[in-house]
């Protein structure tokens, strides 16, 4: 009989954020969201209550409608889960920019 190890890169970590941004999570963010997600091998998942989304899609992303203060878990599963957690969390910790282009001038 084979038995079977226990598989470290299936294992699956999570985090908690919050959405600050203003607007919520809208296009732009949900966008620069995805991209990062699609950067790592592990499954990247996105929780509000009860919904839970691909967080490699940003159809996906946009259909949980998170405003700002809504309160998201962040999940990934697949032996990057670590790194992605951290890559992703830091985007939600300066809230994807958001105020970086604020002073810039479009001509």
């Amino acid at each position: 009989m084979e038995q079977r190890q226990l598989d470290m890169s299936q294992e699956t970590l999570s985090r908690k954020v919050v959405v600050g941004m203003r607007q919520g999570l809208h296009a732009r963010p949900a966008d620069l969201l995805a991209r990062e997600a699609r950067k790592w091998q592990s499954r990247i998942e996105l929780i509000a209550e009860s919904q839970r989304v691909n967080g490699k899609s940003i159809l996906e992303v946009l259909t949980l409608a998170a405003e700002a203060g809504t309160r998201l878990v962040i999940e990934a599963t697949g032996p990057d889960a670590q790194e992605a957690l951290e890559a992703i969390g830091h985007l939600f910790e300066r809230n994807f920019n958001e105020y970086e282009n604020d002073n810039k001038q479009v001509f």
